[in-house]
């Protein structure tokens, strides 16, 4: 819908002419008034009226319609001192769209034509609005249908003044460009993946319902520190899994696990039978093994085997040290316990990405259900790192909060403008990914799609976030894109916010950035269950799931009324808020609330985000399904 002859190179140079002189090609503006506000016409005909009289016919430079005026031969007009070829200026009419049937991925444009230097203004409907960027954030270039309706006609009056409407008669030309159809997709194309089984193990306690109720109750799980190995360390507070996991694995096999390892099995056995899986594994559910894999993240896995293993070295020589230490050592040891555990052949791979690991891991563990590597995989992070080492090393760094637990409240408090530091903790979150039509075959209960992810790196410090955020910001678009979507999607955003003054600001900046002045609800976990290091993407990305099938989203614990006004985010905090828009509900303890159809303005993706040292970024985009 633009002016197809090439006139933008010719100089523009407005100067009065009398109506006698004007020929056909002639651009001019009927008064200095019209030039201003750069109201221009072609002129397309010429014809004597009277002695003293010139009718002259116009049509707007990008195209229109053709009306007439009656000039006198003295009239003074504004020429634009450029010639346009009257054959290349299409005549155009707006569409009408007050009988049209608008749907989901329509796009209405508008062009004010009497502009030769205007641009055209295009809104796509989504959710039962118009957005003029799905991937802005103002949240203030929104109409509704019958706004939109009233642009069109053989008057449009158009957008004038961007939206108000305003404008005179044949200004603008109001077109209605239908959502191109579906293609197919092509046979070996990306599949759609799906969660259909969570499992959990959390300072709040074993398995997913203890998560998922103490998140809606606002509880931490925030413990002190009272082995003798902790009593000379400044900070002596953390979130730890108050369950011994040995006790709830054979004995036998526990001892040749570490203690993340433990964690990662336990996770991985509830989100396989929550998935619909015989206990067991792959042989017993009448799986292939081959087509079933593991993904999981973790830093270090479990510290204490080194530690313990290099003191046994130094008190007893030698001979003490177990020969499992070492395969007992490595991260990759709860990946290789889950696949041995659940007789899994497909791969067992190990993601490392400081905090960042989980959720890189489920990213990862997407794409290769996508591509057809394999069809099921358990997906998530396992971490022990609650060790006197490494708590004296984050002591060191200054990056753990000082607060202890005697006031009864949560000692991490994320965006809260009393934050000084994370609380380190250890834990497992673990889903089960699978390709929707393996999924629909087994007509298993679907909880959300796993829609995409996106990465990014800093590039800034060795442990300090960019306080930019600008490597966040990309890591979200990319997330967003990779899902299908637009930023006009976003409902919810499961934050990293560790509670340290950088970090949580940079975050914060970052959404900003992206999201502009809409308000997406954000959660934060850290205060209730710590810093979950490798774990963390797993067990947020469980949330985050819930908070999606249910249409809740919790609070986030130790803000209080303290909100750290720089934050400028919708944090919900106090008591859990209704999801915009609702959830599926069903399955999990918690409150239901019923899928709302044809909200206006109400979108499908939620997003877990992670931050690890070194700058490595990782968003995870969850779908709601109906």
């Amino acid at each position: 819908m633009s002016n197809s002859s090439d006139s933008s190179q010719v100089p523009f140079a407005p100067h009065p002419v009398t109506a006698a002189e004007v020929i056909p090609g002639d651009l001019i503006a009927l008064t200095p008034a019209d030039a201003e506000r750069a109201c221009w016409y072609v002129v397309t005909h010429t014809l004597p009226e009277t002695p003293e009289t010139i009718r002259v016919t116009l049509r707007p430079p990008l195209g229109g319609t053709d009306h007439d005026e009656v000039l006198g031969r003295d009239r003074r007009v504004i020429s634009g001192c450029r010639r346009l070829d009257v054959g290349s200026v299409p005549r155009l009419v707006s569409d009408d769209l007050a009988s049209v049937e608008f749907r989901e991925g329509d796009r209405v444009s508008s062009l004010r034509v009497v502009d030769p230097g205007a641009g055209e203004v295009s809104y796509v409907r989504r959710w039962g609005v118009w957005h003029r960027d799905l991937d802005g954030g103002t949240g203030e270039d929104v109409l509704s249908d019958a706004e939109v309706r009233g642009w069109g006609g053989a008057e449009a009056t158009g957008v004038g003044a961007e939206t108000s409407g305003a404008g005179s008669g044949g200004e603008f030309v109001v077109r209605h460009h239908p959502r191109p159809e579906r293609v197919v997709a092509a046979v070996g194309g990306p599949r759609r993946v799906v969660v259909t089984g969570l499992g959990a193990v959390t300072p709040l306690g074993v398995g997913v319902d203890e998560l998922w109720r103490g998140l809606l109750d606002g509880r931490h799980g925030i413990r002190e520190l009272d082995g003798e190995e902790f009593a000379e360390l400044p900070v002596r507070v953390a979130g730890t899994v108050p369950v011994d996991p040995m006790e709830l694995l054979p004995r036998q096999a526990a001892r040749r696990m570490n203690r993340a390892a433990q964690f990662a099995v336990l996770a991985a056995r509830e989100a396989w039978g929550d998935a619909g899986f015989v206990a067991g594994g792959t042989r017993e559910s009448g799986l292939d093994p081959e087509r079933v894999g593991v993904s999981l993240g973790a830093i270090l896995g479990d510290a204490s085997v080194l530690v313990g293993g290099d003191r046994k070295l130094r008190d007893k020589g030698p001979r003490g040290v177990s020969p499992l230490t070492t395969p007992m050592t490595v991260p990759s040891q709860a990946a290789s316990q889950v696949s041995l555990d659940l007789h899994i052949t497909g791969e067992a791979r190990t993601v490392t990405a400081a905090c960042a690991s989980g959720t890189e891991a489920i990213g990862a563990a997407i794409d290769r259900i996508r591509y057809g590597r394999v069809d099921i995989a358990l997906a998530g992070g396992a971490e022990a790192v609650v060790t006197p080492a490494i708590m004296a090393s984050f002591a060191a760094m200054r990056a753990l909060s000082t607060r202890g637990l005697a006031d009864g409240s949560s000692p991490s408090r994320p965006f809260a403008k009393d934050r000084d530091g994370f609380v380190n903790g250890e834990g497992a979150g673990v889903l089960v990914l699978e390709a929707e039509e393996h999924a629909r075959a087994r007509g298993a209960r679907i909880y959300c799609e796993a829609a995409g992810w996106g990465l990014s790196a800093d590039a800034h410090h060795m442990a300090a976030p960019d306080p930019s955020g600008a490597g966040v910001a990309l890591a979200v678009r990319r997330a967003v894109r990779d899902a299908g979507g637009y930023v006009a999607d976003v409902v919810h955003v499961n934050a990293h916010a560790t509670a340290t003054v950088e970090g949580d600001l940079a975050e914060a900046g970052a959404l900003r950035a992206v999201f502009g002045r809409r308000n997406v609800p954000v959660t934060a976990l850290k205060g209730n269950l710590g810093h979950l290091q490798g774990a963390a993407g797993g067990v947020e990305a469980v949330a985050t799931v819930l908070t999606l099938h249910h249409g809740v989203v919790p609070p986030t614990v130790g803000v209080g009324s303290e909100l750290d006004d720089a934050i400028g985010l919708d944090v919900v905090v106090g008591v859990a808020r209704e999801l915009p828009g609702g959830g599926l509900g069903g399955g999990r303890a918690g409150v239901r609330a019923g899928v709302r159809e044809g909200v206006p303005g109400v979108g499908d993706l939620a997003l877990s985000n992670s931050f690890g040292f070194g700058g490595h970024n990782a968003v995870l985009a969850l779908r709601r399904v109906g």
